[in-house]
């Protein structure tokens, strides 16, 4: 495996970047799961400077993520099964992305790299009946997720294809640095979102599906199961976010103020500007976050030296690290089987070579 031909260089672009200007590019590291990236850095920049978000815009973090880990799984499910030559399930799967999409286009006016989540809150206030479109997602997916099953969970091609294929032991994949549901798939329970809560996830009751099977079938079981997950949390969610309530931390000078108050204070007016051109100067020193992306454990390092702009940022990207285990999981096998197994390790090239 030669990796290192997109050369994005990402994270030294942010290091030339305000820190609310930085938000935008880390979407473009993995692009399936925008909001993760976007959730983990602000997260960590929110650490640097002590902020505490509101619940209200906790909460709505949580439901996107979880859409977002839900929308990122059908392109992976849809993607892996073409690659091994079920047509149908690939049309099934983007038309359920499709809904969720959607809602992301309402929420935010994009549908891809949203840029929705800001240091310290949200960028808009959702629109009125946002949560429709959402609670019809959430009523119709399970049915949808039976039907991915019934074309694949027991077909006989699919079990050939993936079944002690891509074998990859517990002490394996905890030596390359495996995580998230490649890393469940070989039998460690082990998910950020658990050990590790950020964003209120402590608050919500959901399973983390691990099978002991270590090859490319028990990561494929483990990832439908985890979108079953995400569903019960979105639902979860719907339930917990309040009907009024601020978006975004009271923090002067670093939260952008509300439009409104622009047209009549100049306080916040000169905030405003000040925020827009300048920037905001968190005190030096260094944080780490972590989060559960899609892919697995989704590091976020900033190291500030007192100036609007990181003197270092660097991602800990799952796609990259998971991608060490490739060579061990394909040795022995048929070319058509690394097909299979760097299938079921779900990368994104664009956070390999960030």
């Amino acid at each position: 495996v030669d990796i290192g031909y997109l050369h994005t260089g990402i994270e030294k672009t942010a290091e030339a970047l305000t820190y609310s200007q930085a938000i935008t590019i880390t979407g473009r590291m993995d692009y399936l799961a925008p909001l993760s990236n976007n959730l983990a850095y602000c997260l960590a920049v929110e650490k640097l400077l002590g902020i505490e978000v509101p619940k209200r815009a906790q909460y709505i973090r949580v439901l996107l993520t979880e859409l977002t880990r839900i929308a990122s799984h059908l392109v992976w499910l849809g993607t892996h099964a073409i690659d091994l030559g079920a047509m149908s399930v690939f049309l099934y799967c983007f038309r359920e992305r499709e809904d969720i999409l959607k809602v992301f286009e309402m929420v935010s006016g994009q549908r891809m790299m949203t840029s929705y989540f800001r240091i310290g809150g949200l960028a808009l206030e959702p629109p009125t009946g946002w949560a429709g479109p959402v609670e019809k997602i959430v009523q119709t997916f399970p049915s949808r997720i039976d039907e991915y099953e019934d074309l694949l969970t027991k077909n006989r091609i699919w079990l050939g294809r993936t079944q002690g294929v891509g074998m990859l032991s517990a002490q394996d994949a905890i030596a390359f640095g495996v995580s998230g549901p490649s890393l469940r798939g070989s039998g460690v329970d082990y998910d950020v979102r658990k050990y590790f809560p950020y964003s209120s996830y402590d608050e919500f009751d959901f399973q983390v599906p691990v099978r002991t099977e270590c090859d490319c079938y028990a990561r494929y079981m483990c990832r439908v199961a985890e979108m079953r997950e995400s569903l019960k949390i979105v639902r979860q969610a719907l339930g917990k976010i309040p009907a009024e309530g601020p978006i975004k931390a009271d923090a002067p000078g670093i939260v952008p103020p509300q439009r409104e108050k622009m047209k009549t204070e100049m306080e916040a007016l000169i905030y405003h500007f000040k925020i827009y051109t300048e920037g905001f100067a968190p005190p030096p020193g260094e944080v780490y976050q972590r989060v559960e992306s899609p892919r697995g454990e989704l590091g976020c390092f900033i190291a500030s030296d007192g100036s609007p702009k990181p003197y270092r940022m660097r991602m800990r990207t799952p796609s990259f690290v998971n991608l060490q285990a490739l060579q061990k999981m394909v040795e022995g096998h048929l070319i058509a089987d690394v097909v299979a197994s760097i299938g079921t390790l779900d990368i994104v090239l664009g956070e390999i070579d960030r």
